[in-house]
């Protein structure tokens, strides 16, 4: 399905049906709506923006902030997702929606609220996580000799929501390296949260129609309930795809690195180490900034950086090959060591 937005560009949007009912923009970040620069100087105006936002909030006494989130909850979907739910994590649909960015925002992220929560710079900067993610991922597999043959090519995405990381990927090699795409693909979406995967496997069955940027490939989308305090699902998972034949690449967005405890991380790197590739993921920085924002949010992020994360890399015996910056995080690449 194809949906006209203000200020439409020659090249679709395409829609997809979330479980509740609603229809939401297809992200596909090599399309001018949704791309983001990220230059140097692009990357130097984004930060600055956002350290501009944060002196600005500084001065702002504490009951008085308390209060001015609690009157955007009521106006804002978005906002209200972020600082009033009791999870200990957003959910996936709602981070989702917040990297469509402003111009983007369709029913029921559409009030001016949301709009102008989205047009923040802190908002701009996930926008950004995500699109970086799947850069690493498409650089991984197009600079890899392993992943240039016919085998099934396999991406394994640990809290992955609607694993729009990989999705993206995909696009982009679909762009640059399209040949690397003619064989049999499988996304493997490892959440407790069923609706993430919904919305991704409807947002890729939208893709992979004609005139979709993943037009004619032979993709499936597969959700697996998964814990990742219990790794043994993930390891029959590898068994069961080693034994096909296919080849394997991995990653996490906004999850496991992010919210996952030191063992977790190791242990689900470990499980991983002998069958795949590459595993791909976001680290939240650890800064006076982003610890403030997360106890405003009550979420259970744990803010290593790349100096707390890297010993659990190497625990688990891989080496960060390369990493990207979103100011708030750090994009990783991890190869097998």
């Amino acid at each position: 399905m194809q949906h006209s937005l203000p200020k439409e560009s020659p090249q679709p949007v395409f829609l997809a049906r979330a479980r509740a009912g609603f229809d939401l923009p297809v992200i596909d970040v090599t399309h001018p709506r949704f791309a983001i620069a990220e230059d140097e100087a692009a990357l130097i105006a984004m930060k600055e923006a956002f350290q501009r936002d944060h002196r600005q909030r500084r001065f702002i006494p504490h009951f008085l902030l308390r209060f001015m989130i609690r009157q955007l909850a009521k106006r804002s979907r978005l906002a209200a997702a972020l600082f009033t739910s009791r999870a200990s994590y957003l959910d996936s649909l709602s981070t989702y929606a917040m990297k469509l960015g402003p111009e983007n925002l369709v029913p029921p992220y559409d009030h001016p609220a949301d709009r102008r929560f989205a047009a923040s710079p802190h908002v701009k900067l996930l926008r950004l996580r995500m699109q970086q993610v799947a850069g690493l991922m498409a650089e991984a597999i197009a600079g890899d000799d392993a992943f240039h043959g016919e085998e099934p090519l396999h991406l394994i995405d640990i809290a992955g929501g609607p694993a729009l990381d990989a999705i993206n990927a995909l696009i982009l090699l679909r762009q640059k390296r399209p040949e690397l795409l003619r064989r049999a693909i499988a996304i493997h979406v490892l959440d407790r949260n069923p609706d993430g995967a919904f919305f991704g496997a409807n947002a890729l069955a939208a893709l992979t129609r004609s005139g979709g940027p993943l037009s004619d490939l032979d993709i499936s989308f597969t959700p697996h309930d998964y814990d990742w305090s219990d790794t043994s699902p993930l390891a029959k998972l590898l068994v069961d795809i080693k034994a096909s034949g296919g080849v394997i690449g991995a990653s996490s967005e906004g999850g496991l690195f992010e919210y996952g405890s030191d063992d977790a991380i190791i242990d689900n790197l470990r499980i991983l180490h002998d069958g795949v590739r590459f595993v791909a993921g976001s680290v939240t920085n650890d800064d006076e900034i982003r610890r403030r924002m997360i106890a405003m949010s009550g979420f259970k992020v744990i803010p290593r950086g790349l100096r707390g994360f890297a010993p659990l890399a190497q625990a688990a015996h891989y080496e960060i090959i390369a990493s990207r910056t979103a100011l708030l995080s750090e994009q990783v690449l991890l190869r097998p060591c």
